[in-house]
Parts: C-alpha cells; structure tokens; sequence
C-alpha cells in the first residue's frame, strides 16, 4: 500500500535525497533546510522541530493517493534525512505521526550506505575529510580558494597581522587532516567534483581517495524498510535521545 511521507533533510543530502525518491514507491512530500545548522546544534534542533510541527497544519488535497491518509494523520510518517550530527537530531518529539531517524553519527553514513562501511573506512584512514556533491555546491571546502576568502575575511575584520595568526591558527587544523576523500553518486557532474577534490587535495598535501557512494541506507528510510538496527522510529508524544556510545546511536524516550 502506498504511504504517504515528508521528509525533512539536510540540503548537502538533496541531489541523493531526490535520486532515492525518484525510485520510492511511496507518496514523497520533500523538504529541505540550509547546510550547516549543525555547526549549532541547538539551532537544528530548533529548526527541525519547527519543521515536524509546522507540518500538522491540516490542508485540503488535490486527488490522488493522498486521499487515502485519514483527516487528522496528514502523513504515515516523517522522514528526517540527517543523523545525529552533532545530537542535533536529539531531543525531537515526535507529534500526531512517527518520526524516523536513521542510527548514524553523520551524513556520511547516509552517502556510503551503512555504518559499516563508514566505520571501516574511518578506522583505516582517521584523518580523512569527505567530500560529495552536496557538500562541494553548498559549503567552500578546504583548499586554495578556501583558505584566500577566509584570510581576505579576516584582513578585513582583524587586519592583516591578526589575520596572519588566525591562518596560522586554522592550519593547526588542518593538520589533522591527511586524506581528502570523494562520495560520487554518479551524478552528471561527478568527474568535475572529482578534479576539484584531486586539486584540493594535491594543494593542501593531502592524499586522495575516491568511494562509490550507495543508496543503501537512505533509499531503505524513503522506501520504508525501518530495520530497528538502522532507524529509530520515534512514536507520537515520544522524544528521539542521543546514545552516542551505545550501538544503536539514537533511542526513543518520554517527553518529559
């Protein structure tokens, strides 16, 4: 039977977010919110539970399989195409209809599939820096262009000499870093974020890597194929909570 979804996601996730719609075999409604609130977790959390509750406001439909949700319960459920990202996703009440999130640290788990593969990789190559077409279209990432906007920036805020050791300081981390590692989906502009991230990489002394992404994980939350290993789904007047040492990342909670 189809059912009938909103997915709230983060803009780095859309171009993958709207490939696994595109093959869903539910009613998707899509939203996406800016990249980088979870720079402020507080703020994400703020700007997610705005979004879950601003989506119990009942509206008329046109026809279609829409019609089949009941008055009250305009949706099954709502999706969230985040992680825990940084216990952002933490401390959300789930209202008139579940909330699924998936067990993840972090985006990259979404766009590599499975925690396994993510951990295995990261458990090898610790001081690896990811990129992917979301994240190369909404945020400018570490490499030449980077890092002259950001000491024209502070030039201009500190002056020159403050600006100096800002730069000094921001290279400090940059150090923990080795490895810059590219997440293509197969995207029509895969072999352009290829070189971007080859020239960041060879400009920063930093190895290159590059890894097929897979749909896995993200295509099972749209097509909804909860495996209690993979997503927590939050029940109504329940609050998803954070776990970030136990197995399962995410737990569900009251709502005290």
């Amino acid at each position: 039977m189809t059912k009938h979804f909103k997915v709230i996601g983060c803009n780095v996730l859309r171009r993958e977010i709207f490939a696994c719609a595109a093959r869903s075999p539910h009613l998707l409604e899509v939203a996406l919110l800016r990249q980088g609130l979870h720079d402020q977790p507080e703020r994400l959390r703020q700007a997610l539970q705005a979004a879950i509750d601003a989506l119990q406001v009942i509206e008329p439909r046109a026809r279609g399989p829409s019609d089949q949700v009941p008055a009250d319960r305009p949706y099954d459920a709502i999706l969230l195409g985040y992680a825990l990202c940084c216990n952002g996703t933490a401390g959300l009440v789930a209202r008139q209809c579940p909330l699924v999130i998936p067990r993840a640290h972090d985006c990259l788990t979404l766009l590599l599939g499975e925690r396994e593969r993510y951990q295995e990789y990261f458990d090898r190559h610790p001081g690896t820096y990811w990129y992917s077409s979301g994240w190369i279209e909404t945020c400018l990432m570490p490499g030449k262009a980077r890092y002259e906007e950001t000491r024209a920036h502070y030039a201009a805020q500190y002056g020159e000499d403050n600006a100096q050791y800002l730069m000094e300081v921001q290279e400090e981390w940059y150090r923990k870093y080795s490895r810059a590692v590219y997440v293509g989906w197969g995207f029509p502009n895969q072999a352009e974020e290829q070189a971007f991230t080859r020239r960041c990489a060879a400009e920063l002394k930093w190895e290159y890597d590059e890894l097929q992404g897979h749909p896995g994980m993200l295509q099972r939350l749209l097509d909804g194929e909860w495996r209690a290993d993979e997503f927590l789904v939050v029940q109504p007047g329940e609050q998803s909570l954070a776990d970030p040492t136990g197995p399962l990342i995410l737990k569900a909670g009251g709502n005290d």
